[in-house]
């Protein structure tokens, strides 16, 4: 082991750590955004599951050398023992073939860990021969660090790809992923690798859970309840995640089954792509139904159902976050509670009061109250604009504080 730095320096890690113990939210922010830049982890940043887990894995290797170094300063820090979560992350990485970028991810976070501890260095001392000591330690125990994490995360990764070789599930999922990337695989060869039917109708879905603490048993009972929604036709049930299934049903699922049954299974959410036929359909159907589960995650979204035949014109509006923001606040002013509800309804009855009245379970007199209430509380009167106002309520419907339809 080498040895430890004077004192003096060994105090300044201290103060250095201390600080960077308590991250700010700008620091945090900074390193996520690193940690899923870049071309290569472009597909881990587009799955909210496995974006979620890589950004926890990172934030809590910053404060894992943090708490070490204030504990012993400019001592070797070593990666955190192997957890459950770092497995967890492992398999879905070598599942999805993203071994690479995944490593790249912590190179990433060590150019952001070392920008932010110069900034802190820089502001502990004004000796100039004190800060060159101190960053000579402090960044090539952060190297060494991070080439130790780099290494325990490989040695899991290998592990990870080891296990699933040879498997049934390595198999069918390969076999999706060529379908999915127009790879020219026979259909014959395709649907008996598969065990499903590729000439028929389709009807993709995304199942996952946010938490990865949550029960993934549920993910199982989800898969049965959607292929029970659809009248148990030729199900396909891929494991795209620990936290993640892909699933393709040969029969649209019922809305309205699957709402009553995600009820008992509060974990789960769903994304449902549109019915489409043949091989184009089957990869039309799923790449619909992981914008609409990246849509979701994009807005923060609390709802746990949606298809993407409801969302793609929102999906469309919110590519850019804050031009759709912007375009909210502007067009509907101070609009909320019950009479952003009344608009919404009216609007989607087609301005007809009495079926919009039936909608809510209310009395038509009640409605027009609230459509009069609306008209002083948007910028300009409803019968002025009911296009953009349609559109702005429908983006804040699947915003994390939506109004209209309550969340399922």
């Amino acid at each position: 082991m080498p040895p430890l730095p004077p004192p003096r320096i060994r105090r300044l890690i201290r103060q250095g750590a201390e600080i960077a113990l308590n991250p700010q939210p700008e620091w945090l922010a900074e390193l996520d955004a690193a940690t899923l830049a870049g071309e290569t982890r472009r597909p881990i940043a587009a799955d909210p599951v496995l974006s979620a887990g890589l950004r926890r894995v990172n934030r809590a290797n910053l404060l894992r050398w943090a708490a070490a170094n204030v504990t012993a300063p400019g001592a070797p820090v070593p990666p955190a023992p192997e957890g459950e979560e770092q497995r967890l992350i492992a398999r879905d990485i070598v599942r999805r073939g993203l071994d690479e970028p995944a490593l790249d991810s912590y190179r990433a976070g060590e150019s952001v860990a070392v920008r932010l501890w110069t900034r802190i260095a820089c502001s502990l001392t004004a000796d100039p021969d004190e800060l060159r000591d101190l960053l000579e330690v402090s960044l090539r125990s952060i190297s060494a660090f991070v080439d130790a994490c780099v290494g325990e995360m490989s040695a899991l990764l290998r592990a990870e790809r080891a296990a699933l070789t040879g498997s049934n599930h390595a198999e069918r999922l390969h076999a999706v992923t060529l379908l999915l990337d127009g790879a020219p695989i026979a259909r014959a060869r395709a649907e008996a690798r598969l065990g499903y039917p590729l000439a028929g109708p389709h009807t993709a879905a995304v199942l996952w859970v946010d938490d990865l603490d949550a029960d993934f048993a549920q993910l199982d009972r989800a898969a049965d309840l959607l292929a029970a929604a659809a009248g148990r036709p030729p199900v396909l049930d891929v494991t795209a995640s620990t936290a993640t299934r892909w699933l393709w049903t040969a029969a649209r699922p019922d809305p309205s089954a699957l709402r009553t049954g995600l009820d008992r299974l509060p974990a789960v959410r769903i994304a449902l792509g549109p019915a489409a036929t043949g091989v184009n359909g089957f990869r039309r159907s799923h790449l619909d139904a992981l914008t609409t589960q990246r849509m979701l995650a994009r807005l923060a979204s609390v709802q746990r159902l949606a298809s993407h035949d409801e969302i793609e014109l929102v999906s469309l509006l919110t590519q850019d976050l804050e031009g759709a923001d912007r375009f909210v606040r502007r067009v509907l002013g101070a609009l909320d509670g019950p009479p952003a509800e009344a608009v919404r309804a009216y609007l989607a009855e087609q301005c007809n009061a009495t079926r919009a009245a039936t909608r809510l379970f209310t009395h038509r007199n009640t409605l027009l109250r609230r459509l009069a209430h609306a008209d002083t509380l948007l910028p300009r009167p409803l019968h002025e604009n009911p296009l953009e106002v349609a559109a702005a309520l429908e983006i804040r419907k699947w915003q994390a504080k939506g109004a209209g339809s309550p969340p399922r």
